[in-house]
């Protein structure tokens, strides 16, 4: 199938590592010409050799997008002279370690801000472009736990936010030809994840987990996640902006 993306200029970030690395890999063999954001300078520049370096067009920028201006600033230089992104992949995310529904109104503010304000940041800058273009994509990933609200209390709120979120901004553009989705992943393993700790430290918790919530019975895999992705930027999706389509192996 041809995706009709060839040459697209995108940007992924959170792409040092699991889901966003692997999504990046992924868009460009497709021929895309991908840029890559992570705090983890050294970790972005395997990914950028990996992808076959700025000879074919890829770049990568080092910055922990939490700071302030941080996402503005990351766009400003990676576009100052250089063509708009035509897809954009929100891979930033995570629980930062709070976990209590009781923490301080300034920690589910810090989640939120990972989750959903960095991307709303850089979709300020970014839809602008793609609107004038008449064609964009802008696919963010969120997680089943905005469903099941399970673990941690603040990040699966700001994963329901981000739901709500991709729907109202979606329905706005649809008629600029820009596509406008996320996807909900279930447990998955990647390297250095979540899960790749849990099995190292408490490989009960996990038998525990899939026994009754894994309909699969295991858990995913980047290599399972990150083609939704390359399908929602391509020229097929046309018909489907506003969508939250689950990745979750059955989750119950």
């Amino acid at each position: 199938m041809d995706l009709g993306i060839r040459g697209k200029r995108v940007l992924v970030t959170g792409a040092s590592q699991g889901v966003g690395r692997a999504t990046a890999m992924s868009f460009a063999r497709e021929g895309c010409k991908v840029a890559v954001i992570a705090r983890r300078r050294e970790k972005l520049r395997e990914v950028l050799e990996e992808m076959g370096g700025e000879k074919e067009g890829h770049s990568f920028y080092a910055v922990d997008l939490l700071e302030d201006g941080a996402p503005t600033t990351a766009i400003k230089e990676l576009t100052a002279n250089k063509q708009p992104f035509d897809v954009v992949v929100h891979n930033v995310g995570g629980t930062l370690q709070v976990r209590d529904p009781l923490s301080p109104m300034e920690e589910w503010c810090r989640v939120w801000r990972f989750n959903v304000g960095i991307a709303i940041e850089i979709n300020g800058l970014v839809i602008p472009p793609m609107k004038a273009r008449h064609w964009g994509r802008i696919i963010h990933i969120s997680s089943i736990g905005a469903e099941f609200l399970q673990g941690s209390g603040p990040y699966a709120a700001a994963k329901v936010y981000l739901n709500a979120y991709t729907k109202i901004l979606g329905r706005a553009v649809a008629p600029t030809g820009i596509v406008v989705s996320a996807l909900m992943p279930g447990a998955f393993h990647a390297e250095g994840g979540h899960w790749d700790h849990a099995r190292k430290t408490n490989p009960g918790m996990i038998e525990d987990f899939l026994r009754h919530h894994q309909a699969i019975g295991r858990l995913g895999s980047v290599e399972e996640i990150s083609p939704f992705a390359l399908f929602m930027a391509s020229q097929w999706v046309t018909f489907a902006t506003a969508s939250v389509v689950p990745v979750d192996g059955g989750t119950m």
